[in-house]
């Protein structure tokens, strides 16, 4: 059976440390904890500390412990006996026992119930477990890679984590960047994701992305790191047209104005004063801070034909002028206002002209 080595794309400062840390923690036979928002690769992680491990050859056994009702996730660790309950017609071993000699991926380990984490900390301690429904000792060889998205010391300090577990899966912690903290990262993947969709679709080649659109993908703030990368990626190539650069970007695949349980009807220039509380869509925003004279209908259902890029620059210009307005033209403060880093926001005002070099932000913005 061939094995191949799990090849992160990136060439980013953040990435390659993440990625030299992870060579460094897999030689040792030790576990290991992965730390990252969702989308940031930390399957393809824990592949990698396996693969440069001297357990390549063995089993690599994965389990998403968010993906299992909590009483479930014991017997699929662990395995069970013929009638250790209703429907248990039959012996079946555990994720431990497929993976003796190699490496268990844990992911999203912090949904694992307290009992079940103490029988994962007894077989990390002295590689002994019990199938369910059974008595009989069995012996495992297992390294343990756990991952998570949230913050594990929080979640022990409130009791709903075993702290003794977290000392051991915490012999070595890889925290893997989030892509808006991955300068130049963007464009590579972006590239990489447009080419294999080109070739899935049977394009001859992929002709890249506009200016525009590929600014659009680095000012993005990118909750769901690179799958939602991929996917936006993916998507703007099948609405593209062989030959031509992929020009028209959809960031939100829900966006439209008949999206059910959202009032994004044309609305009236009083719109901050009769939206329904708590509506939060971009529209709704913009009128409650009022930053600018732009009807809502203009935006929300403009008179056609038009430039669509042109208007969404213009709906982005303005919506970036509420912000700075709303939080006193303060660079720092506008970034964590609109979930964005400080960096990301700098480049997005640039590109509207709202900054530039030798003048106050203020002064151009006002």
């Amino acid at each position: 059976m061939k094995h191949e080595l799990p090849s992160p794309i990136g060439q980013s400062r953040a990435f390659l440390e993440a990625i030299e840390h992870l060579s460094r923690v897999a030689p040792l036979e030790r576990p290991v904890l992965v730390v990252g928002e969702r989308g940031t690769g930390k399957e393809l992680a824990a592949a990698r500390v396996h693969f440069l491990s001297s357990r390549w050859d063995a089993p690599f056994i994965k389990l998403n412990c968010a993906a299992l009702a909590e009483n479930l996730i014991e017997a699929e660790l662990f395995g069970y006996e013929a009638g250790a309950f209703t429907g248990a017609v039959k012996r079946r071993i555990g994720r431990f026992e497929m993976a003796h000699q190699g490496t268990l991926f844990l992911d999203e380990i912090a949904n694992a119930s307290l009992a079940v984490q103490e029988k994962i900390l007894r077989v990390i301690e002295y590689g002994q477990m019990e199938r369910v429904g059974g008595s009989t000792t069995l012996e495992v060889d297992v390294r343990v890679v756990g991952a998570t998205n949230v913050d594990l010391p929080s979640v022990a300090a409130e009791g709903r984590f075993r702290e003794d577990l977290l000392d051991r899966l915490a012999f070595d912690v890889v925290t893997l960047p989030p892509l808006r903290h991955r300068d130049g990262d963007i464009p590579i993947l972006s590239t990489l994701f447009g080419r294999n969709m080109a070739q899935e679709l049977g394009w001859e080649s992929f002709p890249g992305f506009s200016d525009s659109a590929m600014k659009l993908l680095e000012a993005h703030h990118w909750p769901g790191n690179i799958r939602e990368l991929r996917n936006v990626v993916e998507r703007a190539t099948s609405h593209g047209t062989e030959g031509e650069r992929v020009s028209t970007v959809l960031l939100d695949p829900f966006d439209s104005p008949f999206r059910p349980g959202t009032a994004r009807t044309t609305l009236p220039d009083n719109a901050s004063q009769t939206r329904p509380t708590g509506q939060t869509d971009a529209a709704g925003r913009q009128a409650a801070t009022g930053p600018s004279k732009t009807n809502s209908q203009t935006v929300l259902d403009p008179q056609g034909p038009y430039d669509l890029r042109s208007k969404v620059m213009n709906f982005e210009k303005e919506l970036l002028l509420a912000a700075l307005a709303r939080n006193r033209h303060s660079q720092k403060a506008t970034a964590t206002y609109l979930s964005l880093s400080y960096h990301q926001l700098r480049n997005t005002l640039k590109k509207h002209g709202l900054i530039e070099a030798g003048r106050d932000l203020k002064d151009k913005a006002v």
